[in-house]
């Protein structure tokens, strides 16, 4: 059984940093690009950063300079690092498993991430 769980969140005020984990379990781990959504109150999930398996990242414009997207093989564990908070961050973070050669996708349970002060 796959499992992706989330964990980090919280409410944080203007400015300040998060760091969010997701644990991964049943999937080789390694072979998965690992990514980071969100989704805000009324708005569609948009892709935040990922992070492939050679580990190359992507970021969303709006968060590039801000937010670093990192993984540990070892702990099957993918993290984000969010600084210089901005109430537009607010949403509910999702964990995202990729593996791309198969299609196999699946997603965490989702954190809230609340910025205001």
């Amino acid at each position: 059984q796959v499992q992706l769980v989330e964990s980090g969140g919280g409410l944080v005020q203007p400015g300040g940093s998060l760091r969010l984990s997701c644990a991964a379990s049943g999937i080789i781990f390694s072979r998965y690009a690992m990514g980071w959504y969100r989704q805000a109150p009324g708005k569609q999930r948009e892709l935040v950063a990922v992070i492939s398996t050679d580990p190359s990242t992507n970021y969303a414009d709006s968060v590039k300079g801000r937010f670093t997207i990192s993984r540990d093989n070892a702990k099957n564990t993918v993290y984000l690092q969010m600084n210089s908070l901005k109430p537009e961050d607010t949403a509910v973070y999702y964990c995202n498993a990729k593996r791309v050669t198969t299609g196999w996708e699946f997603w965490g349970q989702g954190t809230q991430v609340t910025v205001s002060s």
